[in-house]
């Protein structure tokens, strides 16, 4: 093994999505089956598959299921991008319900829409396995920086 490969991440910059999906094991993204498959500071990907577990009683997925997986891409694409500087939290996160949805597997893609010194807001589509878009959400993220 390499240096890099044997060194532990020092900041989300530095992880890989299979590491992050392997930190994720046991949190609220993994219980909804939610994996990482791309992860950048400029770009953040990620799919699950709907079951009946992710279900209300209407028999359509929660809509709880969608801003998790906004909210967790959001997120983690802020602090790839933030990086050492600080933590980076959500502070809203706005997300629409636009198709319901069943089963099938579901993707998501988060991009920036701004990165300031203070602020991020990143927009996350979600969509099926025909390309049809399920929901759309934006999160406002405030940068953190590490006190001195």
């Amino acid at each position: 093994m390499t240096e890099q490969q044997t060194r532990a991440p020092q900041s989300m910059a530095d992880l890989t999505a299979e590491q992050l999906n392997e930190m994720s094991k046991g949190t609220f993204a993994d219980l909804i089956g939610l994996r990482v498959t791309e992860l950048g500071p400029d770009r953040v990907r990620g799919e699950w598959t709907v079951t009946p577990r992710h279900h209300q009683p209407a028999g359509i997925q929660n809509g709880g299921v969608l801003c998790t997986a906004v909210e967790t891409l959001a997120s983690t694409g802020a602090a790839a991008w933030y990086g050492e500087r600080g933590v980076v939290v959500g502070v809203n996160n706005s997300t629409d319900f636009l198709r319901a949805v069943r089963e099938g597997t579901l993707t998501a893609e988060a991009t920036p829409l701004h990165r300031g010194g203070l602020q991020q807001l990143w927009l996350v589509v979600v969509t099926d396995d025909d390309g049809r878009t399920i929901a759309r959400g934006q999160v406002r993220l405030q940068n953190l920086p590490h006190r001195s």
